[in-house]
C-alpha cells in the first residue's frame, strides 16, 4: 500500500509532462506576402529626369508599385519598390500612416524605395504652390520652365503604395525565405573620371583620350531575398532584388527602365504571379554608360534589355541556388534629422539672375539651366533652409537593407557593407524621401567636381551629409543581430568505407 502512491506518481508524472509539452507553443510561423499596383503615367503627363519639361508620348511597359511584407510572428516589416524618379518625403509619411492604421506595421518598419526610372511618371520635382512665396520671375522659372510633379499622380502613387502593402499583408502565408548574392560585372560603370588636367568630369565622352581612370568604384553585387510558399514547394511568392545602376536605360515611352526586363527574366522561370520588388543600390555615380568602350552605345530599348536581362539572369541564378528557411528575426531601426542645405553665394545668385533675365538665345543651354537652378535654390532656401532626412535599417534574418534618401555615391554603399556586421548588406538609395545627389566629400575637393556636385534646387545638401548618412546607417545596422543563414541539410560526416565500384579501377590502356 505504501508503494501505490509512488507507482501512481511514476505512471501519472510522464503523462502529465507529455501533455505539458504538447501544450507549449512552438516557434511562430514565418510568413511573407507580396502584391503590386499599376502606376503607369498617362500619355501627355510630364516625364521627370531632367531640369526642363518633357512629356510622355507613348507607353512602352507598365510602371508599378511592388510590395513585400515579412512577418516572423513577433514583428513585421514592409519593403516597397516604386518605379519612379524618386519619392517625396510627405508621400512616404502619409502612406506609412495609412498602412500602420490598417495592418499594425510600425511606420519605421516600412521601407519605400524608388527605382530612379527617368521614364516614369510625374512623381517628383517642383510641386504646384512650392514657389508661391517667391517673386514672379522665380515662379515662372519654377512652374513654366522646370519639371513639375502632378498632384493627382502623386496622390495616386500614395494610394497605390498603401493598397499594395495592405494587400501583401492580407496575402501573407507561411513561407520559406532564402537570402543570397551574385555578381553581374558587365553592365554598370562609374561615370566620373579623373582627367589628365587633374579635374574630375562626369561623362567625359566615349573614348576620350584625356581620361586617366574612374574617380570611384562600382558595386557589381546582385542581392536577393526570395520567399517561397511553405505549403507549395517551388512556388516563388516573390523576391526583393538590389542592384546599383541608374535606371536611365528606358527606350521610347513611359517605362520602368531596365527593371521591366529584370522582372521579365525572373517571371519567365517562376511564373507571372511572383512579384519582383526592386531596390536601387548606392548608384549616384553609376550608370550603364561605359565611357571607355570602343563600341557604339546600344540604341532604343536595347540597353534596357541588356542591363535588365543580365541582372535578372544573375538574380535568377541566386534564387535557384539559395536554400530557403526561416530567416528570423525581422526588425527595423531608423534615424531622422534635419540636414542643412548649402546656399549659393550672393555673387553666384546675382550672376544667375543676370543670365535668366537676359537673352536666352545668347547663352549655352546648360549655363542657362544651371543659372535657373541657382535662382530656384536661393528662393527655396529662404523658405526651407534644411530638409528632413531619414536613414533606416530593415532586417530580414541575415540580411539588412540600409537606406538613404539620396542619389548616394557607390563608395558609401561599399563602406556600409564592410562595416554593417551582416553577411548580407543591401544599400538602398532614394528611399523614404529624395534629397538629390549626395557625393563623397572628396568630390568637393580641389580635384573633384562633375555634374553631381552642382548646386541645384534638387541637389544641395551640406558637403558632409553623405558621411553622416553612412555613419548613421552603420550604427543602426549594428543595433540589429543577424539571423542565421539557412543551409541545406548536412550529410553524415562518417565515410562508409565503400568507394563507387564503377570508378574504383586502374587505368585501362588496352
Amino acid at each position: 500500500m505504501r508503494l501505490r502512491p509512488f507507482v501512481l506518481t511514476i505512471l501519472i508524472g510522464p503523462a502529465a509532462a507529455g501533455m505539458a509539452l504538447a501544450d507549449e507553443p512552438g516557434p511562430p510561423a514565418f510568413k511573407a506576402g507580396f502584391a503590386e499596383r499599376d502606376i503607369t503615367p498617362a500619355i501627355g503627363m510630364e516625364m521627370p529626369g531632367n531640369y526642363g519639361k518633357a512629356y510622355h508620348k507613348s507607353i512602352h511597359d507598365p510602371c508599378k508599385v511592388r510590395a513585400s511584407v515579412f512577418d516572423d510572428g513577433r514583428s513585421k516589416v514592409a519593403i516597397v519598390g516604386v518605379d519612379g524618379l524618386g519619392i517625396r518625403r510627405d508621400t512616404v509619411v502619409k502612406a506609412r500612416r495609412a498602412i500602420r492604421e490598417k495592418t499594425g506595421i510600425a511606420e519605421g518598419s516600412i521601407l519605400v524605395g524608388a527605382s530612379h526610372s527617368h521614364s516614369s511618371g510625374p512623381l517628383m520635382m517642383v510641386m504646384p504652390g512650392e514657389y508661391d512665396h517667391a517673386p514672379e520671375l522665380v515662379r515662372k522659372l519654377a512652374y513654366e520652365e522646370s519639371s513639375n510633379a502632378d498632384p493627382g499622380y502623386v496622390a495616386r502613387v500614395e494610394a497605390a503604395i498603401t493598397d499594395a502593402v495592405n494587400e501583401a499583408h492580407e496575402r501573407r502565408v507561411e513561407a520559406k525565405v532564402g537570402v543570397g548574392k551574385g555578381v553581374e560585372a558587365t553592365v554598370a560603370f562609374n561615370r566620373r573620371f579623373r582627367m589628365k588636367d587633374g579635374r574630375t568630369v562626369t561623362h567625359p565622352g566615349l573614348g576620350n583620350p584625356e581620361i586617366v581612370e574612374p574617380a570611384g568604384p562600382v558595386d557589381p553585387e546582385v542581392g536577393v531575398v526570395g520567399a517561397w510558399d511553405a505549403k507549395a514547394p517551388g512556388k516563388l511568392l516573390g523576391c526583393v532584388v538590389n542592384f546599383s545602376c541608374h535606371a536611365t536605360t528606358g527606350g521610347p515611352g513611359a517605362s520602368a527602365s531596365y527593371i521591366h526586363y529584370l522582372e521579365k527574366v525572373i517571371r519567365g522561370y517562376y511564373g507571372q504571379d511572383c512579384v519582383v520588388v526592386f531596390e536601387a543600390g548606392a548608384s549616384g555615380d553609376i550608370t550603364q554608360v561605359d565611357n571607355r568602350s570602343p563600341y557604339k552605345y546600344p540604341g532604343g530599348d536595347r540597353w534596357s534589355q541588356i542591363v535588365g536581362g543580365k541582372v535578372g539572369a544573375e538574380a535568377l541564378k541566386v534564387l535557384l541556388a539559395m536554400e530557403p528557411g526561416t530567416p528570423a528575426p525581422v526588425d527595423a531601426r531608423s534615424k531622422v534629422w534635419k540636414a542643412r542645405r548649402r546656399p549659393p553665394s550672393p555673387a553666384r545668385v546675382e550672376a544667375a539672375l543676370a543670365i535668366v533675365q537676359g537673352d536666352r538665345k545668347k547663352v549655352d543651354p546648360a549655363d542657362w539651366t544651371f543659372a535657373k537652378e541657382t535662382v530656384l535654390l536661393d528662393a527655396l532656401i529662404r523658405k526651407e533652409p534644411a530638409v528632413e532626412v531619414e536613414v533606416q535599417a530593415v532586417q530580414v534574418g541575415p540580411a539588412v537593407f540600409v537606406t538613404t534618401p539620396a542619389e548616394y555615391f557607390c563608395r558609401f554603399g561599399l563602406e556600409i557593407k564592410a562595416a554593417s556586421g551582416f553577411p548580407f548588406t543591401f544599400p538602398v538609395s532614394l528611399a523614404n524621401g529624395c534629397v538629390g545627389y549626395v557625393p563623397t566629400e572628396d568630390a568637393f575637393g580641389p580635384d573633384g567636381g562633375g555634374y553631381e556636385t552642382r548646386l541645384t534646387s534638387y541637389s544641395n545638401l551640406d558637403i558632409a551629409a553623405g558621411t553622416r548618412m553612412r555613419d548613421a546607417g552603420i550604427e543602426l545596422a549594428r543595433q540589429l543581430k543577424p539571423g542565421a543563414v539557412p543551409e541545406p541539410p548536412r550529410r553524415p560526416s562518417t565515410f562508409t568505407g565503400k568507394i563507387w565500384p564503377y570508378g574504383n579501377n586502374r587505368p585501362e590502356r588496352e
